[in-house]
């Protein structure tokens, strides 16, 4: 693949995750290495000067007030990483930290954070070998920016903290060694370019909504699967109705609809067998194009903080200015991976929705109650809708926003904070879940098929039941239930069903 030349201003998600998933390596371009270079030219004769500027000459947070002298700069930026690495909890994936390290280096590229070319060098270096650090998920409020995770990335970077290097966790400076990256001694101004700044929350949300959208293309296909095992009336997807909302979102996903079960023989006409479907099928462009206009709004969003200077002070080269702001706030994130969650979220209460009709015969259209044909003696799928109730009542909690909430820091001077990361990784854990509701849907879903009868699927139903029940068998007597649920949850995260999408040309565009 080809290499990828970072500028600051032009980076997409797509890009994004061919380096963080698909080791892409990267780099700059030269005219960002030439910004970078004067902006520390910047720093260093500011340094001359003895100017009193925040995170140059001065302490941190309440300590801004406190001058620091020359001589004190290089144990000032060190202590700064090495006291702000408060993590606590599990570890980051690797393709987040690696989407963190990616994130810090376009930013930097930028030229307004007084970075040194050889520290940045050894910055590209990591992600390049693949040098992982061990980040721990929880610690970050958001404001200033992602303090503590972001330090954790640093302390490899100065030899220290801990990092996976060829699969294998070790020290933080053994793993530089063995990689053949040079390990850094920070100078002014250089543990708040490394440590101030949004780039985790980022990380997480770009991944997260890239998902997202893969995981509504999945959900799509699932839920007319179960639309045709319920015989749902195809009227309600006519491109007329859906046209007049003027909703992108709600166009998109009725013609994705039809595509999917172009050719079905189970599905009826208004009239034929009833007037009018149940919200959960007749009004699904309305709630699935929904969702998809969040996740198009998030990915917006997300495109521009990507690009975006999110450190502190910042540095106006032309200028010769040095300004304290709080581009790091991460307010901007926290409110959209909110309204990633709910977009999430809704995806998962209508699968269940859907997942009640196929197993309640007040409901099934004629379907054997919990999808069992020995009713009393066998269980069926009673409980599979069980767990997928409880699964959606989690991402309820989850989805209450984490960005409402704010705790003062820092004796007051970081009197407001975003809580983003939490928004983020919540919204992470809220994937999760749906996809695991999906998968119950779509097990569930093979089985009212198979009792159904099967008139001739659809296009693109028919190859979705194909490839989950190449998996899973139809049940016939009760078994253990949550390894086939397993195998469904991990049909979904292989996006075999989407490989299958893409060859038969349904998409969402």
């Amino acid at each position: 693949m080809e290499k990828l030349l970072l500028d600051g201003s032009s980076l997409t998600l797509s890009d994004f995750i061919s380096v963080t998933r698909g080791h892409r390596e990267v780099d700059l371009t030269q005219e960002a290495w030439n910004a970078v270079d004067r902006a520390r030219e910047v720093v260093d004769r500011y340094v001359r000067e003895k100017r009193v500027v925040y995170g140059l000459t001065t302490g941190f947070g309440k300590f801004s007030d406190v001058t620091i002298s020359e001589d004190e700069t290089e144990a000032l930026q060190r202590n700064l990483i090495t006291s702000h690495c408060c993590g606590v909890g599990e570890p980051f994936a690797e393709d987040i930290v690696r989407g963190v390290i990616l994130l810090r280096i376009n930013a930097l590229s930028k030229g307004f954070s007084g970075i040194r070319a050889a520290t940045l060098k050894s910055l590209l270096g990591m992600l390049n070998a693949n040098i992982v650090p061990f980040v721990p998920q929880q610690g970050s409020l958001g404001a200033s920016g992602d303090l503590a995770p972001l330090s954790h990335v640093a302390l490899t970077l100065i030899g220290e903290g801990k990092a996976w290097y060829q699969g294998e966790l070790m020290d933080g400076g053994e793993a530089m060694k063995k990689a053949g990256v040079p390990i850094i001694t920070l100078s002014s101004k250089e543990g708040l370019a490394l440590n101030n700044g949004t780039q985790v929350m980022t990380s997480v949300g770009c991944h997260t909504v890239y998902d997202a959208m893969n995981l509504l293309r999945m959900a799509n296909g699932i839920a007319m699967l179960s639309f045709e095992a319920l015989t749902g009336i195809t009227d309600a997807y006519y491109h007329g109705t859906h046209e007049i909302r003027n909703q992108d979102g709600q166009v998109a996903c009725a013609k994705n609809f039809l595509e999917l079960v172009k050719g079905s023989k189970n599905t009826t006409k208004q009239g034929e067998k009833r007037v009018q479907d149940a919200y959960s099928l007749r009004c699904l462009p309305q709630i699935h194009g929904a969702s998809m206009d969040c996740f198009q709004y998030v990915s917006s969003r997300v495109e521009r903080e990507i690009n975006a200077v999110t450190d502190n002070p910042i540095i106006f080269v032309d200028e010769d200015r040095v300004i304290s702001g709080g581009n790091f706030h991460g307010q901007p994130m926290a409110l959209v991976f909110d309204f990633l969650k709910i977009g999430l979220s809704e995806l998962a209460n209508i699968s269940e929705r859907r997942l009640e009709r196929l197993v309640n015969p007040a409901l099934s259209n004629g379907l054997p109650a919990f999808l069992t044909e020995q009713g009393g003696v066998h269980s069926g799928f009673m409980i599979v809708q069980y767990a997928a109730a409880a699964v959606v009542s989690e991402n309820k909690v989850l989805a209450h926003p984490a960005s409402v909430d704010s705790i003062p820091s820092s004796a007051n001077q970081e009197d407001h904070v975003s809580m983003g990361t939490i928004a983020a990784r919540q919204a992470a854990e809220i994937l999760g879940n749906v996809r695991k509701v999906l998968a119950m849907e779509l097990l569930t879903a093979c089985q009212a098929m198979d009792l159904r009868g099967d008139q001739g699927m659809g296009v693109g139903t028919q190859k979705i039941y194909d490839k989950a029940r190449a998996l899973v068998p139809k049940l016939t007597e009760d078994r253990v239930m949550y390894t086939d649920i397993d195998q469904m949850i991990h049909l979904l995260k292989s996006e075999e069903l989407l490989q299958v999408l893409d060859e038969l040309n349904i998409t969402l565009a």
